[in-house]
């Protein structure tokens, strides 16, 4: 059969962003050990220039106690790997804004996770209603090399924006780069425009270095 007659490539699916591929099961990629998890002295803060002024605490048992939310969402990894409508349940962003809200001014947040792994968001994107603390994968506890007890969960962002084992959340009334943005990766993190490092920014992206 002719070059002309050959039947045409399919079309990509229209949930990949650009240079991404589908993958069959998820790859364990994260910087440094899988840290212990202890139980009795594990627990989440919400700290930073909260309307408040004061640093707020779950427990391990309390953290457990919010209201949960399932999202159904895609996963881009930086590395160009996705992976296409999986099923996260956990803490909702929108329940940690809600029982400590920021001051007026915020506009951006910290991750903190273990070890000191930080990743920023601005405000808008962590507010967003996908926006999840997982504790859960298609059903099933995340696994310790994926992030158990807790890892965040921004669906419209590259993966590293979602930290895992995460500890704490900062609200900051002026951006800082967090642990990849400082090691060259993009400070925003969009995979419908490819914003994978840092040279491809531009101005207003990102603080100053």
């Amino acid at each position: 059969m002719g070059q002309s007659e050959q039947e045409p490539p399919p079309p990509s699916d229209p949930r990949l962003p650009p240079g991404q591929r589908t993958q069959r099961g998820w790859p364990a990629l994260h910087y440094g050990p899988v840290p212990r998890f202890k139980p009795l002295t594990w627990d989440f803060q919400v700290f930073g220039a909260t309307a408040s002024a004061e640093k707020h605490r779950w427990d391990f048992a309390g953290f457990n106690t919010l209201p949960r939310a399932t999202v159904r969402a895609d996963f881009h990894c930086v590395t160009k790997f996705s992976i296409l409508g999986s099923e996260w349940t956990g803490v909702s962003a929108s329940v940690v804004l809600e029982r400590v809200p920021p001051a007026p001014g915020v506009t951006h947040v910290m991750v903190w996770a273990e070890y000191g792994y930080s990743a920023n968001l601005r405000l808008a994107d962590f507010a967003d209603p996908a926006t999840l603390f997982a504790t859960h994968r298609n059903g099933e506890p995340l696994t310790a090399e994926h992030g158990f007890p807790v890892r965040l969960v921004v669906p419209h962002l590259y993966a590293w924006k979602g930290p895992k084992w995460v500890r704490a959340v900062e609200y900051m009334r002026a951006d800082r780069r967090g642990f990849w943005e400082e090691r060259g990766y993009h400070n925003l993190a969009d995979p419908w425009s490819e914003q994978r490092f840092s040279y491809q920014e531009e101005p207003g992206d990102g603080p100053l270095r």
